[in-house]
C-alpha cells in the first residue's frame, strides 16, 4: 500500500477502539479500503471507507453505543477535512456472508454522511431498519482484497472469500448505469468512475478512481481527455472544477456504448 501521510491516523485508530469496545470478542477484525488503502487519498473529498467484520449480528443496544461513537468520529473528520464531501463510510459484515461470498452481500450495520440526519432523528428506528444487502459491497470486498489495510484482527484472506469477476463487475457496472442522466449533477465520480469499470472489462484491473482516470488517458479518444484531466485535477485538488455539461453527456455516451 502506498504510504499516505494525510490519512487521519488518529480518527482511524479511535474508530478500531470504538469497535473493540463496544462490540467486544464478538469483533473479528476491522479493515480500511477505498482510497485511504490505495494512495489516493484527500482530506477534501475522500470518505474514510471501512469494514467491521463480526462472528454473530449485533443487538441494538450494542449497535447504538457502536453508532454513537462513529457519528461523534464522523462529524470530528468532517471538522478537520473542512469539507461536507468527506466522512466515514463503514458497513458491519457477518463472516458467514464473507467466506464464502454472499452476493449480494448482506450487511449488519451500514453509516455514511447520506444517513446521519435519520440517526440524530431516530436513532432506535436506524439501528432497526439498517440493515439488509448491498451490491457495492462486492466491490469493497474485492478492493479490500486487493489492496485492502488490516487495522485488527484477521488477515484479510482469511475473513473474505475470493468474489467472483462477474459479482465485481455487476456491482461496479451498476454504480455507473445512470451515468448519462446523472453526469451533469455529480461530474467528477462518474467521469472517474466510468473509467475504472471500462478498466476492469477491458483489462481485469481493479483501480481506484484516480487510477481509473489516468489509465482512461491511454486508451479512450483525444477528443474526451480534457474532461477527464479536469476530473483528475479536481479529484487531487480538491477544489471545484467547472465542467461542459454537453462534453460529460458525450463522454457518457461513449463509454457507456464499450461498458454495456
Amino acid at each position: 500500500m502506498e504510504k499516505n501521510v494525510q490519512i487521519p491516523e488518529n480518527i482511524v485508530t479511535r474508530f478500531v477502539e470504538a469497535a473493540r469496545e463496544t462490540i467486544g470478542e464478538n469483533l473479528l477484525s476491522v479493515y480500511l479500503h477505498g482510497s485511504a488503502a490505495m494512495g489516493c487519498f484527500n482530506p477534501k473529498s475522500s470518505d474514510l471507507d471501512l469494514l467491521v467484520c463480526v462472528k454473530e449480528a449485533l443487538d441494538d443496544s450494542t449497535k447504538r453505543r457502536f453508532m454513537d461513537r462513529v457519528v461523534a468520529l464522523h462529524e470530528e473528520f468532517v471538522r478537520i477535512s473542512g469539507s461536507s464531501h468527506a466522512g466515514i463510510e463503514m458497513s458491519v459484515l457477518l463472516q458467514k456472508d464473507c467466506k464464502p461470498f454472499v452476493y449480494p452481500t448482506p450487511f449488519d450495520l451500514h453509516f455514511s454522511a447520506m444517513h446521519l440526519k435519520w440517526y440524530k432523528d431516530n436513532p432506535d428506528d436506524y439501528v432497526q431498519k439498517m440493515k439488509g444487502t448491498d451490491e457495492d459491497l462486492a466491490a469493497h470486498i474485492t478492493i479490500t482484497r486487493a489492496r485492502g489495510r488490516c487495522l485488527f484482527g484477521m488477515p484479510i484472506e482469511d475473513f473474505f472469500g475470493e468474489v467472483p469477476a462477474e459479482n465485481y463487475f455487476d456491482s461496479i457496472r451498476g454504480d455507473v448505469e445512470n451515468a448519462e442522466s446523472e453526469i451533469t449533477e455529480n461530474t467528477n465520480y462518474l467521469v472517474l468512475n466510468l473509467a475504472r469499470v471500462l478498466a476492469f472489462k477491458k483489462d481485469g484491473l481493479v483501480l481506484s478512481k484516480k487510477e481509473g482516470g489516468k489509465w482512461v488517458l491511454e486508451n479512450i479518444p483525444a477528443e474526451y481527455h480534457g474532461i477527464v484531466k479536469t476530473a483528475l485535477a479536481e479529484y487531487e485538488s480538491g477544489e471545484p472544477a467547472q465542467y461542459d455539461k454537453s462534453q460529460a453527456v458525450n463522454y457518457a455516451k461513449f463509454m457507456l456504448g464499450l461498458i454495456f
